[in-house]
């Protein structure tokens, strides 16, 4: 039997309108952010599904709770799911990075994986924690339909992950909040049968991993 995978990022936060990185920090959602999460909980409504998971950080829970007051799930948490820890980097813009921190990534060229930000970790770090956290939840619920409300970031390592794309490879991956994607996993495969489908959604600006 295979396990069948919705996994969601959190509404727009008053930080990705700011351009600034979250990391394990946090943000509130805006109100586009909160009409997001609750258009996401409405298509959700109208699909069976038989577990909700969250990333324990307050965005990706609020998104959470859309999805659980439309459903009636309880919300798992899964930190293994929280978005990449970026140290003394968090709050700042992606300019004042550019500045500080240029090795975290890069939208030209390859990054360096092992790069730790100071305070955080490395994408590969993230990577290895992302990829074993969804082959873990995959195989413990075989047969069974997950919905994952999780973060940008994590979505990012999961399709590098399922498509094989290297960790530092530049790869621009878009991902807009609040989006549907949808995974299947059967005897050790991965197979993407939707992505960044927001035709839940009037209008998003979309995330794309730099």
């Amino acid at each position: 039997m295979s396990t069948r995978l919705v996994v969601v990022r959190h509404g727009e936060t008053a930080w990705n309108v700011a351009s600034r990185i979250q990391g394990h920090a946090d943000s509130p959602l805006t109100p586009a952010g909160l009409a997001q999460a609750q258009a996401i909980a409405a298509r959700l409504a109208g699909e069976r599904f038989d577990r909700l998971l969250s990333s324990d950080l307050g965005r990706a829970w609020r998104t959470a709770q859309a999805i659980a007051a439309r459903t009636g799930h309880a919300i798992h948490p899964e930190p293994r799911l929280r978005e990449r820890n970026y140290g003394l980097a968090e709050g700042l813009t992606y300019g004042e990075i550019g500045v500080h921190y240029p090795e975290i990534f890069s939208r030209v060229r390859d990054t360096d994986p092992d790069y730790v930000v100071p305070g955080g970790e490395s994408r590969r770090q993230m990577y290895e924690r992302v990829s074993g956290a969804f082959e873990s939840l995959a195989r413990a619920h075989d047969g069974e339909r997950l919905v994952v409300v999780c973060h940008g970031g994590v979505l990012a390592m999961l399709y590098r992950h399922v498509q094989g794309i290297p960790v530092g490879a530049a790869q621009p991956i878009p991902i807009p909040n609040a989006s549907y994607n949808a995974l299947a996993f059967d005897d050790g495969r991965w197979a993407v049968e939707a992505w960044a489908d927001t035709a839940h959604l009037e209008a998003t600006e979309p995330f794309v991993e730099p």
